[in-house]
Order: structure tokens, then sequence, then C-alpha cells
């Protein structure tokens, strides 16, 4: 009489559990990323720092306390946290230093990143491009011409796009930020942000309220959003994550009441920078970023 061959049965049972096992394993959803909660450093300009926005703790780099980093900071739990954002910030500042608003110099922001950090977030790209001088130099035009486009008239007179050609050339200089970053930091998980809308994402702005001439809002909207496009490119290309605000800002532009809007007009009527987030900006910024760190 055959004895049964338990034990070749059983090997058989295994390596079909063992089978069944890696299917399941290939077919389930990957893992969430968590949030690192090591040591975090902000880098950037004045959408991360929050000029205005109650309570200031750098007046050289207007910088708040309520900013975007910071609440990420706090909702994750970092270890550490330097914030060295700071208001007028270009990729120059961020790699070999500057000066604040008070004339005060300012060291390199890289300088803040080390090997032990496990988070940088960088919002740099807007001031390269001149940002402050175009929505100047717009809103000034807009008052001769508000039913016309005389801000693009101007920036692509020649038939040369200059704002679109700025954008070009900002590019290698995030990406020059971006391989700094990952030398000095190599474990680090890196974000991208992109800036949040200013103008209605659709139509042609609220002139006066915005003074930005009627037919100037669709252009300056395209090169927001060409701005965004290149930071997306660049994060992608650098070992980097992009993290987008501009879509989760749509309907809280300048042209929005008070009590709506991310960004506030020339005449802010809440505590911000003109044509800067406020407080209430700053938080979504934090939960579009937190949105990210987690996916």
């Amino acid at each position: 009489m055959n004895r049964p061959r338990l034990p070749r049965a059983a090997a058989r049972m295994a390596a079909l559990a063992t089978t069944v096992a890696g299917v399941l394993l290939a077919l389930a959803p990957p893992a969430a990323a968590a949030v690192p909660t090591g040591r975090y450093v902000s880098l950037g300009d004045s959408y991360a720092a929050g000029p205005l926005i109650p309570t200031q703790i750098d007046l050289n780099c207007l910088r708040s306390n309520r900013n975007f980093p910071s609440l990420v900071a706090a909702s994750a739990g970092s270890s550490s946290f330097a914030d060295v954002s700071c208001s007028g910030a270009t990729t120059a500042d961020i790699l070999t230093g500057g000066s604040g608003e008070l004339g005060i110099a300012v060291p390199p922001q890289l300088s803040a990143v080390d090997a032990g950090t496990a988070l940088v977030t960088v919002e740099i790209g807007g001031n390269d491009i001149g940002f402050s001088g175009i929505i100047s130099q717009c809103a000034q035009a807009s008052l001769n011409s508000p039913l016309g486009s005389p801000c693009k008239n101007t920036y692509t007179a020649g038939g040369v796009d200059q704002l679109r050609a700025r954008i070009d050339a900002t590019a290698p200089k995030v990406a020059g930020v971006l391989r700094a970053v990952r030398a000095a930091a190599p474990g680090a998980r890196i974000v991208v942000l992109g800036y949040p809308a200013i103008l209605p994402d659709s139509g042609y702005g609220c002139w006066p309220l915005v003074p930005i001439a009627y037919q100037d809002v669709p252009y300056l909207r395209g090169v927001a959003k060409a701005l965004n496009a290149m930071l997306a490119s660049t994060a992608a290309a650098n070992d980097a994550t992009y993290a987008d605000v501009y879509t989760p800002s749509i309907g809280h532009d300048t042209c929005k009441s008070s009590g709506t809007r991310w960004v506030e007009g020339l005449i802010p009527e809440n505590s911000a920078a003109p044509f800067h987030p406020n407080a209430r900006g700053e938080a979504g910024m934090a939960t579009a970023l937190l949105a990210t760190l987690n996916s």
C-alpha cells in the first residue's frame, strides 16, 4: 500500500501560495507616499515668504509665520525646519545670495540645505522673468487703453514674445538650482511649486478693480501658464516633483471677493502685498503641496 506523499503536496501548495501572493502584489496599487517628517528646508521668493501677512518674522525678507512652508512644517511634524525664502529672490539668490528688502545681505539660500535634509520645496522663477515690473507696466498701460492690449503689444513688438523668451531663459537657471539642491541633499524629496492664478482662468478680467486691460488678460494668463509649464517640465527633468497650485486656485483670483480670493489685487483688502497671496492663498498652497507629497 502506497503512502500519500504529503511533503510533496505541501511543497506544491506552498509554491502555489507564493505565486498567488506575487500576482496580488503586482496588481495592488502602489502605497501612497508619506510626507517626509525629517528636516524641511523652504527655498524661494515672495510667494513662499508671504510678505505683509501677519506675523512678519523677518522684515528683511518680509517672511510670515503663516506662509505655506510654515503650515506644511507644522502639519508634517518636521523634525527641524529652515525657511529661508525671501521676497524679491531670484535663482541667483538661492545659489549665491543677495540682499533683502532692507538692503541687508542674505546668504545663499542653498546653504540651509544639508545632507540630512529630507524635504526641500522650491518656489522660484517669477522674479527671474521680471514679475513686478511686468505687473506695474501692464497696470499703467491699461489706464490709456482699458479695452485694448497695450501690454501684449509692448511685449510682442517685432514678432517676438519677450516674456516667453524670458521664461525659456529661466529654465536652465531653475535646473541649476535643482541640481545644486540634489547635490547638497542626495536623499531629499525636492518639490517645485508653481504659481497660483492671479487673473481669472477665463474671460477678460475686472478692470478697473484689477487694472489690467481686457485684451491683456488672456495674454498674461497664457504667460502665467507657460511659466508653470516650464517649472513642471524642468522639475521632471531634474529629479524633482512638481506641485500644481494653479488648478486649485482657479476661482480664487484677484477679481473675486475679499473673502474668496487667494491673491490680492493692486490695493489689497486682506493683509498681503499687492498681487501676492494672502493668508488664505498660502493655506491653499499648503494644502496643494501636502496633497502632492501624499500622492
